[in-house]
């Protein structure tokens, strides 16, 4: 007797990408897509998406609970943002928004039902200085009191070691630039505050380039795939709203992603986009020319990906720890890769 294949969070791509596709879905089909939504950090979003679909009620119930969770969670990070903006008034600096909160504050697609967590900022590097000393007189605290990790970040990442506020149990993360200092490509932040653009409060979020650009380097050149199925809708989502006012906005994000040494992420972003989600993204041949063939390295992304099981736990050890070290070995030259991961060894880290 042939034994049925387990799901995996393909399943999630699926429903993400054609929610009709779920009409023949049984009760532990159900239990496993929530299961792999909530892994994910896509409950909010599935939620969003299946709004006004037929379900069974108990599954209805959830995604009504999803909804006002990922409500809580927009509020909760608009005022993160309002009480960092608070805090840094003094510092004569612009403050960029990153990620969730950034797509919540310029109200874009992207922000409906989005996951939130910590608040991402963008300043100059010159103003990192002015900009903790405004955070810790603010309330903001150390979360890494370890020195190695403290030295670390501050010489060789992209970001402050990340602070918590001791009343409301918040975290902020001070990047300088988006990529570490080590890796083998490096973004240009200053020309992305440049083109950053200005809300009403005075707060800014990236360009829309760049929020592409930024996405998928945090994605493809820096990480180990970790968030990505969320990270490749955020793509989707970005694509789609702008793509939908300007007929040559994938154009325009090459050329950008050229000029940032993010080219090649960029593609492998929206090839995978296109294969998850059916993103409607360009080739161009030119002015200049950008092929979007799927290669046959994208499937070991897929694997990556969707390696969940029906219970939402994680699957295929091998495939995660090959992207683990994969990251490492991008944001760092061998040698200090070496020394760094026996360093996190002997303290005792283990990846998932």
């Amino acid at each position: 007797m042939e034994r049925p294949v387990s799901p995996d969070a393909a399943l999630l791509a699926r429903a993400l990408r054609d929610p009709a596709s779920l009409e023949p879905l049984d009760a532990d089909g159900w239990t496993a897509l929530i299961a792999m939504a909530r892994a994910e950090q896509l409950i909010g979003t599935l939620a969003q998406r299946l709004a006004g679909a037929a379900m069974p009620p108990a599954v209805a119930r959830i995604l009504e609970d999803a909804r006002a969770s990922a409500a809580d969670q927009r509020r909760a990070a608009l005022w993160e943002a309002e009480a960092a903006r608070r805090a840094l008034v003094g510092v004569e600096a612009p403050i960029v928004l990153l990620k969730g909160t950034a797509y919540v504050a310029a109200g874009l697609a992207a922000g409906e039902g989005r996951s939130i967590g910590d608040l991402d900022i963008l300043v100059p590097r010159e103003s990192l200085d002015a900009v903790e000393r405004a955070l810790l007189s603010s309330g903001w605290e150390w979360v890494k009191p370890d020195p190695y990790d403290d030295a670390y970040y501050r010489r060789w990442m992209h970001e402050l070691p990340p602070l918590i506020h001791r009343e409301r149990d918040r975290m902020i993360d001070v990047h300088h630039t988006i990529l570490p200092l080590t890796a083998r490509i490096t973004p240009d932040p200053e020309a992305m505050i440049a083109d950053s653009i200005v809300l009403e409060n005075g707060l800014r979020v990236l360009s829309p380039e760049d929020m592409i650009c930024h996405a998928a380097a945090h994605l493809f050149a820096d990480g180990d795939l970790a968030g990505g199925m969320r990270n490749l809708w955020d793509i989707d989502r970005l694509c789609r709203e702008f793509g939908g006012r300007d007929e040559d906005f994938c154009l325009s994000v090459y050329e950008r992603a050229h000029r940032h040494g993010l080219l090649t992420v960029v593609r492998r972003a929206f090839r995978l986009a296109r294969q998850l989600y059916g993103t409607p993204v360009r080739a161009y041949r030119s002015p200049i020319r950008v092929p979007l063939d799927d290669r046959l390295s994208d499937r070991l992304y897929r694997r990556r990906l969707f390696a969940r099981n029906g219970w939402g736990r994680p699957t295929r050890r091998g495939t995660r720890f090959a992207f683990y070290l994969r990251s490492h070995w991008l944001r760092m030259p061998p040698a200090m890769l070496a020394r760094h991961l026996w360093t996190k060894w002997r303290k005792g880290y283990r990846p998932v």
